[in-house]
C-alpha cells in the first residue's frame, strides 16, 4: 500500500536502467508488469534471475514482440495501463508497431516512459553506448578521478542516478498531471541528459569561477586535504569531509592536532603539509578503531565501507536500511513515507512467473486471458 498503490505499470524487458526505475515504482506500490522475452536472451537472466534485485517485486509474462500477435497482445495489456517502460534504441518500438502513437491512440492517458542513453533524438541517438560514453560526454567524468586521468565511478551516474531515476521522476510527474488534464504523454529520458543535470551545481560554480576544470584541484573533488579519503594501519580507509570551519576543529580534535601550527585551512599552499600530516596521523591506527574515535563527533570522519560491510553498519541495522529477499540481502526502499511507506512485494521473479494472478488483478476475465495466450503471452508453468 505505497504511495504509488493503484498505478498499473507494463515493464518491457530491458537491463541497467529501465529495470531500476520500475524496481522504483514497484517498490512505492505500483503494480509493475514485467513483459519478458519469451527465453533468456543470453544476458543469464534465467540462471541468475533470483539474484538481480532491481527486478524485484514484479510479476511476468512472456511475449515476443516481434511475432505475429505480439503488438496487439501489448496494446491490449496497455489499455488497461497507466505507464509503459521501453528501454529499447530509438525507432525501436515504432518499426515494431507500438510506437507511442500507437499506444496513446489505444490508451489517451497512457505515459509511455522511454530510457535512452543519447535520447530520441539528436546525432548520437541511434549510436550504442554505455555509462561511462554518457557521463564522459555531459562532462562529469572529465571531474571525477585523480589529476592524471578520469576515473569511471561505477556505473550509478548515469545508468541509475541519471538515467533510471531520472525515468521514474518523469513518470511520476506525468502520472500526476494525466490525473488532472486525463492526457497521456511521452517521457524522454536520457541518461547523457540526467548526468548534466546531476552536474548542475558545478556550471554554477564554473560561472563563478569557483570552480577550476583541473581533476583534483578542488574542495569537493579530493583537493582539499580534508575532503580525501586516507589510508589507515589495516590498509583501509576513512573518509573525511570536514568542510565548515566548526568541523574542521574537531577533525583537528580528534587527530591530536588541535594545538599543533599548521597551515590554515584554506591556505592552498599549505594543503600539501595538510595532507602529509593528516596521512601520517590516520596511519597510526586501523579504520575501525578512527571510526570509535570520530563517531561521537562533528568531524565528518567515516570508515569506508565495503557493501557488505555496509549492510552490517550499526546505522543500517536501527534504520532497517537494508532487506532480506529469499536470501539475498539488498538496500530497502526509499524515500520513506510515514503513512504509506514502500515495500518489497516479492522477489524477482522468473519468466511468466505470478503472470495469470496479475491479468486477473488487472480486470482481465479468463476468455481475455485465454485469447492473449493465443496471441503469444505466456506463463510459467502453473501460472
Amino acid at each position: 500500500m505505497g504511495p504509488l498503490d493503484g498505478v498499473r505499470v507494463i515493464e518491457l524487458e530491458a537491463i541497467g536502467p529501465a529495470p531500476f526505475c520500475g524496481m522504483l515504482l514497484a517498490d512505492m506500490g505500483a503494480d509493475v508488469l514485467l513483459v519478458d522475452r519469451a527465453s533468456d536472451p543470453g544476458l543469464g537472466l534465467d540462471r541468475e534471475r533470483w539474484n538481480d534485485v532491481m527486478l524485484r517485486g514484479r510479476r511476468s509474462v512472456t511475449l515476443d514482440l516481434k511475432s505475429q500477435g505480439g503488438g496487439e497482445a501489448l496494446l491490449r495489456l496497455a489499455e488497461r495501463a497507466d505507464a509503459i517502460i521501453e528501454g529499447f534504441r530509438p525507432g525501436v518500438i515504432e518499426r515494431l508497431g507500438i510506437g507511442p502513437d500507437v499506444l496513446l491512440a489505444r490508451n489517451p492517458r497512457l505515459v509511455v516512459g522511454r530510457m535512452t542513453g543519447w535520447g530520441q533524438h539528436g546525432p548520437l541517438a541511434p549510436r550504442a553506448g554505455h555509462d561511462i560514453d554518457y557521463i564522459a560526454r555531459s562532462g562529469l567524468l572529465h571531474a571525477i578521478g585523480p589529476a592524471d586521468r578520469p576515473l569511471p565511478p561505477a556505473n550509478v551516474v548515469g545508468d541509475f542516478g541519471g538515467g533510471g531515476m531520472l525515468l521514474a521522476f518523469g513518470i511520476a510527474c506525468a502520472l500526476f498531471e494525466a490525473r488532472a488534464s486525463g492526457r497521456g504523454q511521452v517521457v524522454d529520458a536520457a541518461m547523457i541528459d540526467g548526468a548534466s543535470l546531476l552536474a548542475t551545481m558545478f556550471h554554477g560554480l564554473v560561472a563563478a569561477g569557483r570552480w577550476s576544470e583541473r581533476r583534483s584541484d578542488n574542495v569537493l573533488d579530493g583537493g582539499a586535504p580534508w575532503y580525501a579519503t586516507y589510508e589507515t594501519r589495516d590498509g583501509k580507509f576513512v573518509a573525511v569531509g570536514a568542510l565548515e570551519p566548526k568541523f574542521y576543529a574537531e577533525l583537528l580534535k580528534g587527530l591530536g592536532l588541535e594545538r599543533e601550527p599548521l597551515p590554515g585551512q584554506h591556505d592552498r599552499a599549505g594543503w600539501p603539509t595538510l595532507r602529509g600530516r593528516f596521512a601520517g596521523v590516520f596511519a597510526q591506527r586501523t579504520r575501525n578503531e578512527w571510526a570509535r574515535i570520530f563517531d561521537a563527533s562533528d568531524a565528518c570522519v567515516a570508515p569506508v565501507l565495503t557493501f557488505s560491510e555496509a549492510r552490517a553498519d550499526p546505522h543500517a541495522l536501527a534504520r532497517d536500511a537494508f532487506v532480506e529477499i529469499d536470501g539475498v540481502a539488498q538496500p530497502a526502499p526509499a524515500p520513506r513515507f510515514s503513512r504509506t511507506p514502500g515495500d518489497v512485494a516479492a522477489a524477482p521473479p522468473m519468466r511468466g512467473a505470478r503472470g495469470q494472478a496479475a491479468l486477473h488483478a488487472w480486470g482481465f476475465d479468463d476468455d481475455e486471458i485465454e485469447r492473449l495466450r493465443n496471441m503469444g503471452v505466456g506463463f510459467a508453468p502453473g501460472n
